[in-house]
């Protein structure tokens, strides 16, 4: 994604409990400048990216959007 900054890639190990399992297996961050940047580099690679997903798992992902306020 030409249009992202940087990315960050994260294995869940465990919960907060001792003994729990991790809430999710992996995440992604992409770093970007707006909305409108990353929709501008994901959105015309969509279909390619969610299509490889079923490659790796069969978990249904999630997107959130966020804002990172303190980094």
């Amino acid at each position: 994604m030409g249009d992202s900054k940087y990315y960050t890639v994260d294995k869940g190990l465990a919960g907060g409990a001792p003994g729990a399992p991790a809430t999710y297996v992996g995440m992604c961050h992409i770093f970007c400048d707006s909305v409108q940047a990353f929709q501008g580099g994901f959105g015309p690679r969509a279909k390619e990216i969610m299509g490889d997903i079923p490659n790796y798992t069969d978990l249904t992902p999630v997107i959130q959007i966020s804002e990172v306020i303190v980094g």
